[in-house]
Parts: structure tokens; C-alpha cells; sequence
């Protein structure tokens, strides 16, 4: 088998991860705001007992995607993948087919499993093993299935539901992505790089190790680690709370086509943001400086939609700033990880990151519409610019020295 190029097995595992993502975030992350939408419609239930569940699936997935390292180890990506998988299918079943307010519970929690074993802590292992050197571009690419799941699966859903309806069409996506995971997981998550005589990037020998000094204690007396979760968890929290009224920011100046279109052009600068760091981040490059920049370059983003006052021409330049850097959050914690932890520490550190990530943006949407709702359109990108640039200067200052 060739070692390294188009030949080198990693590549595929990286396109099987591409596809998980696509999947996993079409169900898990994006697919919440579907079901809050098509519930409220269907059933007549409040947009906030709807809103609690989708909350109660994101916490439940923090508190879980904490064991992922150790369920990895016990029980191997396969069966954790497919685990996952499974776990995801029915609860989006349930989500579509719930009768009752209480039925939710179980769905939330069925996805929330899903969530913790499919999402960016997973991906992380499944491609990191096979590169060392490659891996902001490997990782990159395998993360743009997150944008392309919110691509293909928001216009999928609607399509699905005005056809179908909520119960079946859900029943057709978790029949669907079963269908695709279980398979793939035993075709490319199985092998492993020594198993097939390989060596990381394709490489003809191992890499060296990278000068990482060892770790003084438990994750949460480091620095280091503070710094990270606090740093991204600050900026999804931002990202999620914008994105959630960003629409309906946009939508009396563009319309609402227009607003759906910047609202897809922000999606897609997630994907050139995401790649550019990735294929051009120098080798020695200080990857916290990547995301302290990314931080700020949203902020300024922010900043513009907060004085667009209406300007059509600032909300689209909002939008693509703010969008260029959207993907990095998903991308970056994993590079730092790797330049700043020892390679036996990384998954761990990824995974306690992923927590506290979820376990803060859970409650950004609640808050970016409670905000909107008080003080306008303006108040929005304004907490969003300043917690970018308190992100920015937590991950700047609080890096090993």
C-alpha cells in the first residue's frame, strides 16, 4: 500500500470522518432547531418547554462526552462509533414521533448520547492516529462536514417534513444514518495504522516526538487548560447566541431570502476559514496566536453588525467575518491540544474541552434572544464582540510558558 499521497489509508479515514460529521451535526446540532420549529407547529407546545429540552440535550451530552477517552479505550471506535449512531437514530426518532411534553426527556437524552459519541471529541481520535505533522489539514478537512451537515440537512429536514410530515421523516433520517454508519465504522475506523505497517502522514518513519513538557497535576490546576476550555468556551457561547437570532437580525433590511442567503454564505465562509488555517498554518506556527486571531477577527465581524443600523452592506460583511472564523472553534482546540499536551494526553484534554464547551453554549441561545428581545438588534453582536474579545485574551495570557 502507498505511504504517503492519495494511496495513504489516513485520507480515507478522514472522508469516512467527513461523512460521521456530516451526520452527527445534521442530527445532533442542527437538527435541534428543526425539531423546535416542527414541534411548536405540530403538537401547539410553548417554544420554551421545547427550548429546555434541546438545552437538556446539550448538558447531558457535556456531562457524557467526558468518558468518551475511556469508553474509546475499552470498547474501540467501532463499537462506540455505531453506539452513538444508534444512540442518535432513536432519539431523533423520538424527538419526531413525541406525543407528550414528557416523551422529550428520553429523546434529549437518547441524542445527547449521540452527540457526546459522534461529535468533534470523537472525530478527534478517529483521524488524529493516522497524522502528526498533516493534521491541521486532516482534521480541517474531516471538520467541514459539520458546515456541510448544516448544508444538506437543514433544507433536507423542511423537505422531508412538508412531505411526510415530522414522525415519518424522522424515522427516515435515523433509518438512513444507521444504514451509513454502521458499516463505514467497521470499514475505516477499525484499522489502525500499526496494524497495517504505517506510520502517521504516510510517513516512511515515525514521526519525532514534539517538545511538549509533561503535564503538573490534574486538567483543571493547569493554566494551560483553564485557559483553553474557558477561552472557546467563551467564544461558542458568543457563536451560538449569534447565530441563533442572527437570521432574524438580518432578515428586515435583506428580507428573508436575503437573509437566508447571507445566513449560507456565513456557512460557507466556515468552510474557507476552516481550510485556510488548516492547509496553511505553519508547521512551528503558535497555534494559541491562530486563535487568538480568529477571536478577534469575529469580533470585528460582530462589531459591524452592531452598527449596521439597518446597512445592508455592513450586515454581509458582519456575517462574512464572523463566518470565516466559525469553523476554527471546532478545529483549533485539537491543534492546541496536540502542541501544548504530551500525544497520551490529547484525547483527554479534546474531550474535557468538548464538556465545557457544550456545558456553556447550551444557555447562548437562551441569552442572545433574551437580549435581542430587551434591548435590539444591536445587543446581540455587542455581547457577542465582547466575549470574543474576552476569549481572545484569556487564550493569549494564559498559554505555557
Amino acid at each position: 500500500m502507498a505511504r504517503g499521497g492519495k494511496g495513504f489509508f489516513g485520507w480515507q479515514v478522514v472522508g469516512a470522518a467527513f461523512v460521521l460529521a456530516v451526520l452527527t451535526w445534521g442530527i445532533n446540532f442542527y437538527g435541534p432547531s428543526v425539531y423546535l420549529h416542527a414541534l411548536h407547529a405540530r403538537e401547539g407546545w410553548p417554544l420554551s418547554l421545547i427550548s429546555a429540552a434541546i438545552t437538556l440535550h446539550f448538558l447531558a451530552s457535556a456531562a457524557l462526552v467526558a468518558w468518551l477517552p475511556a469508553l474509546l479505550a475499552r470498547f474501540g471506535p467501532v463499537a462506540v462509533t455505531r453506539a452513538g449512531m444508534a444512540a442518535a437514530a432513536l432519539g431523533v426518532a423520538g424527538w419526531g414521533n413525541a406525543a407528550a411534553p414528557w416523551h422529550l426527556v428520553p429523546a434529549a437524552l437518547l441524542t445527547a448520547v449521540g452527540w457526546a459519541l459522534t461529535s468533534g471529541a470523537a472525530i478527534n481520535v478517529l483521524v488524529s492516529r493516522w497524522f502528526d505533522r498533516r493534521r491541521p489539514a486532516a482534521l480541517a478537512m474531516a471538520y467541514n462536514g459539520a458546515s456541510a451537515g448544516g448544508i444538506v440537512f437543514t433544507p433536507l429536514w423542511a423537505a422531508l417534513i412538508a412531505a411526510w410530515g415530522f414522525g415519518p421523516a424522522s424515522l427516515a433520517v435515523a433509518a438512513a444514518a444507521v444504514l451509513v454508519a454502521w458499516p463505514m465504522a467497521g470499514r475505516w475506523f477499525r484499522p489502525t495504522p500499526d496494524g497495517m505497517g504505517l506510520h502517521p502522514d504516510g510517513a516512511a518513519q515515525p514521526p519525532p516526538p514534539r517538545p511538549a513538557p509533561p503535564p503538573t497535576g490534574p486538567l483543571w490546576r493547569q493554566p494551560a487548560f483553564r485557559s483553553l476550555s474557558l477561552a472557546f468556551a467563551l467564544g461558542l457561547t458568543a457563536q451560538m447566541g449569534l447565530l441563533t437570532v442572527l437570521f432574524s437580525i438580518m432578515a428586515p433590511s435583506l428580507g428573508e431570502a436575503g437573509a437566508g442567503l447571507a445566513m449560507s454564505v456565513a456557512t460557507a465562509c466556515a468552510v474557507v476559514g476552516r481550510t485556510a488555517v488548516g492547509t496553511l498554518l505553519p508547521e512551528g506556527a503558535d497555534r494559541r496566536a491562530a486563535g487568538t486571531l480568529n477571536f478577534l477577527l469575529q469580533a470585528t465581524g460582530s462589531a459591524a453588525l452592531a452598527v449596521a443600523d439597518g446597512s445592508p452592506a455592513l450586515l454581509v460583511l458582519g456575517a462574512v467575518l464572523f463566518g470565516l472564523g466559525i469553523g476554527n472553534l471546532l478545529s483549533l482546540p485539537p491543534l492546541i491540544a496536540q502542541r501544548d499536551w504530551p500525544p497520551a494526553e490529547v484525547a483527554r484534554v479534546v474531550a474535557m474541552v468538548t464538556a465545557v464547551n457544550q456545558a456553556f453554549y447550551a444557555f447562548g441561545p437562551g441569552l442572545f434572544g433574551a437580549a435581542m428581545e430587551a434591548f435590539g438588534a444591536w445587543a446581540p453582536p455587542v455581547a457577542a464582540g465582547v466575549l470574543q474579545l474576552a476569549a481572545a485574551a484569556v487564550l493569549t495570557a494564559g498559554g505555557r510558558r
